[in-house]
């Protein structure tokens, strides 16, 4: 009886580990070591009238940023901010996406422009629903819009005033992986004005029959937007084939590989952080390259090539 006990309590230890794992729920400190890097800013418990959690937010500014007070910085808001900075926090227990070690060596090399990263922490059970853009039979999903409000009316103006960002849909990027990805296609398409620059990694875009492609196929026409989007072939075939679906979608508008369409097939690559941490380099200095770009869309340049960092 007693070893009955025992297993079913380790049982139902596997299985809540699991369900955080899955639905993002933050583990505590002690299960990983801390590992910021570069100056974080942290603000608990942001709370917005339009989603009825609260979210921590996190911000890293780029080196220097202290120093030059009079310099403005390109903003790159990002989903799934537990997961960008820290291994700490992240849903993928000592995993995390690496951004601030991979911007903080690109910066210090001028091979980026210096850029503010901000991570909107998601909402653990309500993730699926605040980052999916339609609701599906069983009932979830279908906030992504609620969601958009607060980035763009709250978060967004919120980080305008505390820090020196540059405020045009040029200098403004979304980004963001798995439901994260789907749910910055879709916003970015629909705040096209707001966000002109995506980055979309490893993205689930074959929620509700892949309608974010049909989002694509039913645009007037081809916006002003500059975007990297990514894939691994070790992911779920569905992942894969919805991406090339969004990928052909995009091509069809007018988009252009390696000039304002960065597009990636990586070898092997899982639907992980640690995965997607190996195409930081490119994401970056394809979004944010070292000369100074005033428009949202550069027609001359080309796909840089990849920068091997270690990461």
């Amino acid at each position: 009886m007693l070893l009955l006990v025992l297993l079913l309590g380790l049982t139902l230890k596997l299985n809540s580990d699991l369900a955080r794992a899955l639905t993002g729920d933050r583990f505590s400190a002690h299960q990983a070591p801390h590992t910021l890097t570069g100056d974080i800013r942290l603000y608990k418990n942001f709370h917005s009238r339009f989603l009825s959690q609260d979210r921590d937010i996190i911000v890293y500014l780029p080196p220097g940023y202290e120093k030059e007070n009079e310099t403005y910085y390109p903003v790159l808001y990002m989903q799934d901010g537990q997961n960008l900075f820290d291994g700490a926090t992240s849903f993928f227990p000592g995993v995390e996406r690496r951004m601030d070690e991979s911007a903080e060596a690109l910066i210090k090399r001028g091979a980026i422009r210096p850029v503010i990263m901000v991570g909107v922490y998601s909402a653990g059970l309500n993730r699926i629903n605040e980052y999916t853009p339609t609701k599906l039979p069983d009932g979830r999903g279908g906030k992504a819009d609620l969601y958009g409000r607060m980035l763009v009316e709250e978060i967004k103006p919120f980080i305008d005033n505390q820090y020196r960002t540059l405020r045009s849909a040029s200098e403004t990027g979304l980004g963001g992986s798995s439901l994260g990805g789907l749910l910055t296609m879709y916003l970015g398409l629909k705040y096209a004005n707001t966000f002109g620059i995506l980055e979309v990694s490893s993205p689930a875009f074959d929620w509700d029959h892949e309608m974010i492609v049909r989002c694509v196929d039913s645009l007037h026409r081809k916006t002003r937007q500059r975007i990297w989007l990514t894939v691994g072939t070790g992911e779920l075939e569905r992942f894969v084939s919805s991406t090339r679906s969004l990928r052909a979608a995009l091509v069809a508008k007018g988009w252009k590989e390696g000039i304002d369409l960065g597009y990636v097939e990586a070898p092997g690559a899982q639907h992980n952080p640690a995965s997607r941490a190996q195409l930081n380099a490119r994401l970056l200095t394809f979004l944010f390259p070292p000369t100074i770009v005033r428009t949202s869309v550069s027609l001359n340049r080309s796909l840089p090539p990849r920068l091997r960092l270690g990461i």
